[in-house]
């Protein structure tokens, strides 16, 4: 039986490279795995999709038809894939292989907010599905800015329901001083506390407290991951928490 993996994040959380590495890295450890774009807007992808949305939607065209800008065609060609969800699920069951490596839209409103993300999920097999959350250092660096993030991945666990893998992604873009004390802040909510307190103490400060402690009770704060494409570091960790989700930390069938 295949898993879904979904690759999701803000703009420019490395999702689309991710695939690609972890895609190379899979095949080197003998698991086959089937990539799949599901982003419509992409004008490049850092590897050849098997699976491919924009074989089915054009922006391009859909700007043309129906005179629209680039942001509202996203919105658009968004909603088209929750039409086309049945079709594309129909050819991924073509495949015989272990995990889909999904791609999901550059901008992550699309997939969380509008209708065509929990579609797809429900198309393609939500029993089998995992989300892979990219969290961006560039907003993590600063205790509020880990709230932020903190508060995104929360939502996005909440809109699909689904088991949850939580990643730094560029890991090696960050000094190992900045690298530890993020990843601190992901095991001991006090550290973070903390940090937030180090700052000018706000209104808006007591309120991320409250806001973390909610986090806290209710689950979602969870330790990040550091992975890197750029020096292929982490995805053993991937694979490992991937094991945990769908097989109780059993090792996956390599066949």
């Amino acid at each position: 039986m295949a898993r879904n993996l979904y690759f999701i994040g803000t703009a420019g959380a490395g999702k689309s490279t991710l695939v690609h590495s972890f895609q190379v890295w899979m095949n080197s450890q003998g698991l086959d795995c089937v990539t799949v774009n599901l982003d419509p807007g992409a004008e490049s992808i850092p590897y050849a999709p098997d699976v491919d949305v924009r074989d089915w939607i054009n922006l391009q065209g859909v700007m043309d038809e129906q005179e629209l800008g680039p942001n509202a065609a996203q919105v658009a060609a968004a909603d088209l894939l929750a039409l086309n969800a049945k079709e594309i699920a129909d050819v991924l069951e073509t495949f015989d292989t272990s995990y889909f490596l999904i791609d999901t839209p550059g901008q992550i409103e699309l997939f969380t907010f509008r209708s065509s993300g929990p579609v797809i999920v429900d198309a393609f097999g939500r029993d089998d599905s995992a989300l892979v959350y990219l969290n961006d250092p560039s907003l993590v660096r600063t205790a509020t800015g880990y709230i932020s993030s903190v508060l995104l991945s929360a939502t996005v666990q909440f809109r699909h329901g689904l088991p949850f893998i939580n990643l730094l992604s560029k890991s090696d873009l960050l000094q190992e001083p900045d690298l530890e004390r993020i990843v601190k802040w992901s095991l001991d909510p006090f550290a973070l506390y903390e940090a937030l307190f180090a700052d000018r103490t706000t209104p808006k400060t007591l309120l991320d407290v409250e806001f973390l402690k909610s986090m806290e009770t209710i689950g979602v704060y969870r330790r990040l991951v550091p992975v890197s494409s750029e020096i292929m570091f982490g995805f053993e960790d991937i694979y490992n928490h991937v094991q945990q989700v769908f097989e109780g930390g059993e090792d996956l069938s390599k066949d």
